[in-house]
């Protein structure tokens, strides 16, 4: 079911996320419908968007879902940066589809998460994938990019294609 994106000022977006405990698991598959759902009538009417986290709907646990070629589910989810390299990169969200932010974010990064068996895994991530899931991480915590920011003049009006 597509569910309402919380939108910028929302308090609930500046809350930090409770993780997810193994016998929440059989809960978890309705809200990773909602996300799919969501995250493709978003992409339907702004032709963008590629993950949601879970607290943009409303439910303030650990997980992000991704859809590239194929869904991926980031349970619990922790973030390791291997260097301090950065790259400065123009970050929009669904939950202010009419901004776009200029932030920095770290080139690499490693994803510690569970999946939906509870198996531990682990994937390393390089320049736009890793923008993404640093910013989808950063939902969890209550982080927005209008946070990071690198100054005040890094805030851009993004024209919206009509529906």
């Amino acid at each position: 079911m597509k569910r309402e994106i919380l939108l910028l000022g929302n308090p609930k977006l500046y809350e930090v996320s409770n993780p997810v405990q193994k016998e929440e698991l059989h809960e978890l598959l309705p809200i990773i419908q909602d996300l799919h759902d969501t995250l493709f009538d978003f992409r339907a009417t702004y032709d963008a968007g590629r993950a949601i986290a879970a607290p943009q709907i409303g439910f303030q646990k650990r997980l992000i879902y991704l859809y590239s070629d194929q869904p991926f589910v980031f349970i619990n989810p922790s973030l390791e940066f291997g260097d301090d390299e950065m790259i400065t990169v123009m970050d929009d969200c669904m939950s202010f589809p009419d901004l776009l932010v200029r932030v920095k974010r770290h080139k690499r990064c490693k994803i510690n998460y569970f999946d939906l068996d509870w198996k531990k895994c682990l994937l390393f991530l390089e320049g736009d994938l890793s923008e993404l899931l640093q910013h989808e991480y950063d939902h969890l915590d209550g982080i927005l990019a209008t946070m990071r920011a690198i100054d005040n003049q890094s805030f851009f009006y993004k024209e919206l294609s009509p529906e």
